[in-house]
């Protein structure tokens, strides 16, 4: 007689989120009132550029909730060397609270020095070109520019305030990489959904994430175009609010708790080739999502509509347009093996793929996506360069 076997353990979901998230335009003037309420000793993280726009209504913000200010300047990308320096400058001053003020890579670079302080962080967006500000991760880089590691951390920021007016004064390029890399978000989603993987919040998928996931391709569908428009005018609209929300809130905890897979890989991939480096996050995201679809073998019809809809947006869904071309066959099978290493989030496809399949996929898309193009009129594949 056989001996009973223990049953397996259920699967845990798990959700995160920030602690708080604000919108709207003017919301930079709250934001002193919201750091008192985390601590009594913040430090602003900025680069130069970024200081230069709104460094003045940060610091008006700050002293009129009787915090005293501390700006660092932020060079570069969000580095080990980069992090490292920032906690030395937290224990210098004794901080308690350390705020993100710009892109991308400041607020990763906070987010992971913050941890390793052991004190409280804030993210304060100035572009909605990405959709990492709510989330409890950050994405490090080489001093080169290539994919280094994900660093995960207990818990999110303590704070996420975006100013709308803010991010409408930035070039709409910013706002379409943030289209971009949120419109993944339901592409990868499903897939860890069926697959039933791991996501980044450490648990299995939950209904919540999968379905804040589906309503940020939703709200990008129905209102990026006429934003984008509006946004090239310095205008905050209602279309405006939501492409913001939907690349920063609802992409940001639809990733992390519905799940990433091949777009993101494709992505990582392509920091390895020095053609893509400079690149938007978004724009090189948005050209994993058609590898992705083309890997699925998606209807040729829903293919045709993400490309159709990506190149109105002016992202780039070719090899051309991110500085490669289908004789790059070494190149873009140094991209597919780095996509494709244990633990990658392509893993989360349900089904297994390989190197040869993503080389495959990457050299499809081009005949494909320009063929489509000139069938609906839109222009021709060129070079992009990275939005400033």
């Amino acid at each position: 007689m056989s001996e009973p076997t223990t049953p397996p353990a259920p699967r845990v979901r798990s959700l995160l989120s920030p602690g708080r998230y604000v919108q709207g335009p003017g919301a930079l003037a709250r934001l002193g009132g919201h750091l008192a309420d985390l601590g009594s000793t913040p430090v602003l993280v900025a680069d130069d550029v970024v200081w230069g726009l709104v460094g003045h209504d940060v610091t008006a913000s700050v002293q009129g909730a009787g915090l005293p200010v501390h700006r660092d300047v932020f060079r570069g990308l969000a580095t080990a060397a980069t992090i490292d320096r920032l906690v030395g400058v937290v224990r210098e001053l004794g901080a308690d609270v350390l705020v993100g003020v710009g892109g991308g890579s400041t607020l990763d670079s906070v987010k992971a020095a913050g941890h390793l302080a052991g004190i409280r962080w804030a993210s304060v967006p100035t572009v909605a070109s990405t959709d990492a500000p709510t989330s409890a991760l950050a994405v490090v880089y080489t001093a080169d520019g290539a994919f280094e590691e994900y660093r995960f951390f207990p818990r999110n920021p303590d704070l996420v305030l975006v100013d709308t007016q803010v991010v409408a004064n930035a070039p709409a390029a910013l706002l379409a990489a943030g289209v971009g890399d949120a419109l993944a978000t339901w592409l990868e989603a499903r897939a860890t959904a069926a697959s039933g993987s791991t996501t980044m919040a450490g648990g299995a998928p939950t209904l919540a994430g999968t379905a804040l996931a589906r309503l940020s391709w939703d709200v990008l569908w129905d209102n990026a175009l006429p934003a984008l428009d509006a946004v090239r005018d310095h205008l905050v609209t209602p279309a405006v609010e939501k492409v913001v929300e939907a690349n920063t809130l609802l992409s940001g905890l639809g990733f992390e708790s519905g799940g990433l897979a091949a777009a993101h890989a494709v992505h990582n991939g392509l920091t390895a080739a020095p053609q893509a480096h400079g690149l938007a996050h978004g724009q090189k995201v948005n050209l994993g999502s058609v590898t992705q679809l083309v890997l699925e073998g998606a209807p040729t019809s829903e293919i045709r509509d993400f490309v159709e809809f990506t190149t109105r947006v002016g992202l780039p869904n070719t090899l051309t347009e991110v500085g490669l071309g289908v004789d790059d066959v070494d190149v873009l099978r140094a991209v597919a093996q780095a996509a494709t290493v244990p633990g990658e989030t392509i893993h989360s496809m349900p089904f297994p793929v390989r190197a040869d399949d993503v080389v495959a996929a990457l050299r499809s898309v081009e005949r494909f996506s320009t063929r489509v193009r000139a069938e609906a009129g839109l222009p021709a594949p060129v070079r992009h360069v990275a939005p400033h």
